[in-house]
């Protein structure tokens, strides 16, 4: 490989890890104060769960436009204004006087973070198959270290008093500055251009149809995948500290933890990932980790104890951290498919599971309690066992 392709491949591999850690933060900028928003609005669980649906809302409308605007504007800059518009849609969070502002906020928010998630996932493709090995575990490492990072500092904040309108709009102007200096180093829009067509091993040089319609049918597969993974992922952003608080009793400082457990077993998990799958292979690290998530989670919530609970969603953090990576670029990978168009499907009904799923747990809480509603994560991470193997069919994945 030249050196002038190194050191590009070096400077986007850094930018584009920027780019994840500043999804991270936003995304989670505001979950520690979710207890204290429920409380100054008013809120009971159910209204929470209707403004939660604001979310996916935003997510399912942009991923409908996420192909096409990385078509016409390029992976590059679609990460780029996608993250300033999250970053900015903090301050009017921060800002919402009553449940229809909540919700519009977090369309705004939804919106944004679902254009950037597949912008910069096929920047990440780009970046892997450049260097030829598994990388995207890495990246979404670093994804969850920025949850970390705000989860932590939201914990902080509510533990002195900040203000929310305060906190969310300091956070805003940080992130849009570290976005755009963090980022510069982005690969062109020739790093969006799509691989040949997949040739049929016939002979004749036809594309392969057959491979293409199984191609399809995988990416249903892999959406089933990151909708049961990315359930639990944003239960345990919306509802651990409700649960902790709530349910369990716990301090404001003690309901922080359960989250915070999450995000640093899932940043430690991501962050070892790409060696550990390079090493046993994608399906059975699924298939274990997600094991490890059911049964973890499971048995915290059946403790009822605020120590157990924790541990649980610290366990479930972990078993899960491989599967966003993994399918991600799963999806980006598979013949004859574009990348921006697999992982903008697998993204849409992803972020359903992540935005969409804990409206639904609220509802469910509303009518048979907390504890029994944060079972549908433990039974939608079991699942995972069963469709893993889908992932296999990314032949052309690095590693």
């Amino acid at each position: 490989m030249a050196t002038e392709t190194i050191n590009v491949l070096g400077r986007a591999r850094t930018a584009v890890t920027v780019a994840f850690v500043v999804h991270g933060l936003i995304g989670a900028a505001w979950v520690a104060r979710i207890p204290q928003i429920k409380r100054e609005l008013g809120l009971s669980e159910g209204a929470l769960g209707v403004a939660l649906l604001g979310a996916p809302v935003g997510v399912v409308l942009a991923v409908r436009f996420a192909r096409w605007a990385v078509a016409r504007w390029g992976s590059r800059a679609v990460t780029l204004a996608a993250g300033a518009a999250g970053a900015l849609s903090l301050v009017p969070l921060g800002l919402a006087w009553n449940l229809g502002a909540l919700t519009c906020s977090l369309v705004l928010l939804g919106g944004s973070l679902g254009l950037m998630d597949v912008a910069m996932n096929a920047q990440g493709v780009a970046v892997e198959r450049g260097y030829g090995r598994p990388l995207m575990s890495g990246m979404h490492g670093a994804y969850s270290v920025g949850t970390l990072a705000a989860a932590l500092a939201g914990a902080a904040a509510a533990h002195l008093g900040v203000p929310v309108a305060a906190h969310l709009g300091a956070a805003a102007a940080v992130l849009v500055a570290a976005l755009f200096l963090g980022c510069r180093g982005l690969l062109d829009r020739s790093a969006d251009a799509e691989p040949e067509p997949v040739p049929d091993p016939a002979g004749a040089g036809a594309t392969a149809a057959p491979r293409v319609r199984a191609g399809r049918w995988t990416l249903a597969l892999l959406g089933v995948i990151g909708l049961c993974s990315f359930v639990g992922e944003g239960a345990m952003a919306d509802w651990s500290a409700v649960y902790l608080r709530e349910t369990l009793h716990t301090g404001p400082g003690v309901a922080g933890l359960g989250y915070a457990g999450c995000a640093v077993a899932m940043a430690a998990g991501r962050l070892a990932g790409d060696r550990v799958v390079a090493r046993f292979g994608p399906v059975p690290v699924l298939r274990a980790g997600s094991l490890i998530a059911a049964l973890g989670l499971g048995l915290g919530l059946a403790a009822g104890h605020p120590a157990a609970a924790v541990a649980g969603f610290t366990l479930f953090g972990l078993g899960v951290a491989p599967v966003a990576p993994v399918t991600f670029s799963a999806a980006g990978n598979l013949p004859g498919i574009p990348a921006a168009a697999g992982i903008s499907r697998v993204t849409a009904v992803g972020y359903l599971g992540l935005l969409g799923g804990p409206p639904v747990i609220g509802f469910v809480a509303q009518g048979v309690g907390l504890a029994w509603a944060l079972a549908v994560p433990v039974a939608l991470a079991a699942a995972i066992v069963a469709v893993a193997g889908a992932v296999s069919a990314a032949q052309s994945a690095p590693g």
